[in-house]
């Protein structure tokens, strides 16, 4: 189901993005919040754990890991983690678009099966094509908002 929001966008101020952030079901903050709380309450305590309660000797220590933590780290290509993401993420609108109901290929199905060139095919592939429109503008009309203030009600698809 499709969840709008675009009257809460229309009216949204800069002082108010945080109320919108927090009703949008999608967000990225609401995916990660926990994860970045944990992160930040885990970085803190090793931060003052490591200023404030380490000897010197174990300050050394705590920094020679460190440092082979961040060597064994960099054999994990960054670049190829994100090219993959990236791949996922066009492959996803790729899919999208090419799912669309385009009219244009369904017309020429119709007008290589109906035949005839007298009236009554014409009529009958025309009438066709007008319902494989109003379909397509139905389901239009179901998830964008902006097709849907285009056609309110009935009378407007008429």
């Amino acid at each position: 189901m499709t969840v709008t929001y675009s009257s809460k966008v229309a009216n949204a101020t800069f002082f108010g993005f945080h109320r919108l952030l927090l009703r949008w079901k999608g967000s990225i903050y609401k995916l990660l919040y926990r994860e970045f709380i944990v992160f930040a309450t885990l970085y803190t305590v090793i931060s003052v754990l490591y200023r404030f309660f380490l000897t010197g000797s174990q300050k050394r220590f705590f920094e020679k890991l460190a440092i082979y933590c961040d060597k064994y780290a960099e054999q994990i290509p960054v670049t190829f983690v994100l090219g993959f993401y990236v791949t996922l993420v066009v492959n996803r609108w790729w899919n999208q678009f090419v799912n669309l109901p385009w009219p244009d290929r369904l017309m020429f199905l119709i007008s290589s099966c109906v035949q005839g060139r007298d009236e009554y095919g014409r009529l009958l592939r025309r009438t066709l094509m007008r319902y494989v429109n109003l379909t397509s503008l139905l389901i239009f009309r179901s998830v964008s908002t902006a097709v849907y203030k285009r056609f309110p009600t009935m009378d407007h698809v008429v």
